[in-house]
């Protein structure tokens, strides 16, 4: 009787749930695939990166921080270290001696001369080659290839409001929409806009087109810092 249920239950379910369904299991699978040919194809590119690091400043060459991801749920989310290891007390430093830097970190969660990046972290930026360990991320299932930004809890609680529940319904991705509409130039209302656009719309052949879009952006540098 049981088993009738669940096979009735199935057969009443709308059409689109299956193509949903399918969508999801081929973005997942194309995550990992891709991930996965990204560490095989760049690891000597990764590991001259590891090595530079530990020997430009003292400190780890892989950086976490706790992002909010799909459904609310916090992990660690991984980067090239690109800031001096003593970097928050250098923030709080910086945040209580200028009033300009505090109104800018606030309104951004940025500062567009950070004196907390050392130099090969800040070329690592604007080349985004620092966001390379998300890959790891993806391959767990804490991140898609696009989506989303991940952010902290604090940048939810201050901007996001009630959006919140619809974009963090999915996956946050490591590039998306906003990163190819002029990345950290894009003023905070217009990435939260882009990213609930991405949701509304997100297709696999949009997908595709924000990854080849990507590229040309890491190459340009403009935007990143």
């Amino acid at each position: 009787m049981n088993d009738d249920k669940q096979f009735s239950d199935v057969l009443s379910l709308p059409s689109h749930y299956f193509s949903k369904r399918k969508r999801f299991v081929f973005k997942r699978f194309f995550d990992i695939l891709f991930s996965i040919s990204v560490f095989i194809l760049a690891a000597p590119l990764l590991l001259s990166i590891i090595l530079l690091i530990r020997l430009s400043s003292p400190g780890k060459a892989i950086y976490h921080q706790m992002r909010v991801g799909r459904a609310g749920v916090p992990f660690r989310c991984y980067k090239f270290r690109t800031m001096y290891a003593d970097a928050d007390a250098r923030l709080a430093d910086i945040l209580d001696k200028d009033p300009i830097k505090r109104q800018e970190w606030e309104a951004n969660h940025k500062l567009k001369n950070d004196p907390r990046i050392t130099p090969l972290g800040r070329f690592l930026r604007r080349s985004s080659l620092d966001e390379i360990p998300q890959f790891w991320n993806v391959i767990r299932g804490d991140l898609s290839v696009v989506g989303p930004r991940p952010v902290v809890q604090e940048e939810i609680d201050k901007h996001f409001g009630n959006r919140s529940n619809k974009i963090f319904s999915i996956r946050p991705g490591i590039t998306g929409l906003w990163q190819i509409s002029g990345r950290s130039d894009t003023c905070y209302s217009k990435r939260i806009a882009l990213d609930e656009e991405y949701v509304n719309k997100r297709t696999g052949l949009m997908d595709l087109k924000i990854i080849l879009l990507t590229i040309p952006r890491m190459i340009s540098t403009k935007g990143a810092y």
